[in-house]
């Protein structure tokens, strides 16, 4: 009767990683329990997801090497695997949002979110935004709800919001990583889109363009800017050690607020309690209610089907 904060499957954005094919899902090693799927399994999961509750699905492509090159050229192929995805999904599960990521590192040789500056030693910002404005529209022509620039560049939201509205994509929604840190916690996730082997390491710096895990009043800046560029939710990444980020943005700012529990959270949570030193469903459900008690109106989970599940 007093609990204060309650978690439903409503709350949950459920993260998918899709590959070409038509192979049996692939197991990440680093995240226990979750996979990658090809599109006719992608469907399935979707199918599964929406009867248990989960209103949405965040879907990221793991692409072949021969799909991969320094600008991140498979991003605007019109034929691309996620647009494929967003497709098959969409015909097939109608009332399931769907969010797609806009940005290039899944695509790219150098495993950065943007294209290199010919020197080679930062992202180009400029030329980067004009390629994902091109990309959201993709997105968008292929149906998807939601578009969720995850790049970090500086004025993308504005950009893409733009850029979807001349394409008369007015009611497709910006989910903007807004306070997006330079974060140890995104190994595994390297892993599922295959960024990591892009780059030779899971260890890629992103520090000239993901904010500095040490700066607070920064995050709360890029929050607004996004939400005054058009972006109509703001996102806070990771959730668990910036539940205090997650607070100030929802103080701020007017619009839902999202938080995505990262691969790390994920993993380390899987680890400790396969060594017998946590409990994992506590550890899982006490984790998910302080994102949620911080402030976040919706949460990308990898624990989302099995919370679901729990809930429902």
């Amino acid at each position: 009767m007093v609990q204060e904060t309650v978690l439903r499957p409503a709350d949950f954005i459920a993260p998918l990683f899709v590959i070409d094919g038509k192979g049996a899902p692939q197991p990440i090693k680093s995240m226990p329990g979750v996979y990658r799927y090809n599109v006719k399994d992608l469907v399935k999961e979707c199918r599964a997801l929406h009867k248990l509750g989960v209103p949405a699905v965040a879907l990221f492509p793991k692409l072949a090497a021969k799909f991969k090159n320094e600008d991140g050229f498979h991003a605007l192929d019109e034929d691309g695997l996620i647009l494929r995805a967003v497709q098959a999904v969409k015909s097939a599960v109608p009332e399931l949002t769907v969010i797609t990521d806009v940005a290039l590192d899944p695509y790219t040789t150098h495993g950065h979110d943007g294209v290199l500056t010919a020197k080679g030693d930062d992202v180009d910002n400029d030329r980067s935004v004009a390629i994902l404005s091109e990309m959201a529209v993709l997105q968008a022509d292929a149906g998807v709800d939601i578009v969720a620039p995850s790049d970090m560049m500086d004025g993308r939201i504005g950009a893409i919001r733009e850029a979807l509205d001349d394409a008369e994509h007015t009611n497709t929604a910006i989910m903007a990583y807004s306070a997006k840190f330079n974060s140890a916690y995104y190994g595994p996730f390297r892993d599922a889109v295959g960024s990591s082997q892009a780059a030779g390491t899971r260890l890629l710096s992103k520090a000239t363009y993901q904010l500095d895990p040490a700066n607070r009043r920064q995050a709360l800046n890029e929050a607004g800017l996004d939400e005054d560029e058009g972006a109509d939710f703001i996102m806070v990444k990771p959730a668990g050690a910036y539940l205090d980020i997650i607070r100030e943005v929802r103080d701020q700012v007017g619009k839902p607020v999202a938080a995505y529990q990262v691969s790390g959270e994920y993993a380390q949570i899987h680890a400790a309690a396969k060594l017998g030193w946590l409990d994992l469903e506590r550890c899982r459900h006490e984790s998910l209610v302080a994102i949620k008690r911080a402030g976040a109106d919706l949460i990308l989970t990898y624990f989302a089907k099995d919370m679901a599940k729990l809930l429902g």
